[in-house]
């Protein structure tokens, strides 16, 4: 799967990952490969992001949305720190 963290300052994160952990308004989710199409509102706290190679990485987002299509998941944040 193809992931991209972006503000509305600067693109935060781009690349291959194999899962990421996301916080939902209702509630926790994660998304694999393969994952349906998917849209969700996103709540502050942790994004965790499992890369196709490398160590995990985390980043805490104010708020956001998230699009999920065919391998490849947008996020667009209000804010991002590592």
């Amino acid at each position: 799967m193809y992931l991209e963290i972006i503000t509305p300052d600067k693109r935060v994160f781009e690349g291959d990952v194999t899962s990421v952990k996301f916080p939902g308004i209702n509630g926790g989710f994660e998304v694999l490969n393969n994952h349906a199409a998917l849209i969700s509102a996103l709540a502050n706290g942790p994004v965790r992001i499992t890369p196709a190679s490398g160590a995990p990485v985390e980043f805490q987002i104010d708020g956001g949305v998230v699009e999920v299509l065919d391998n490849k998941i947008i996020v667009l944040a209000e804010a991002v720190t590592a």
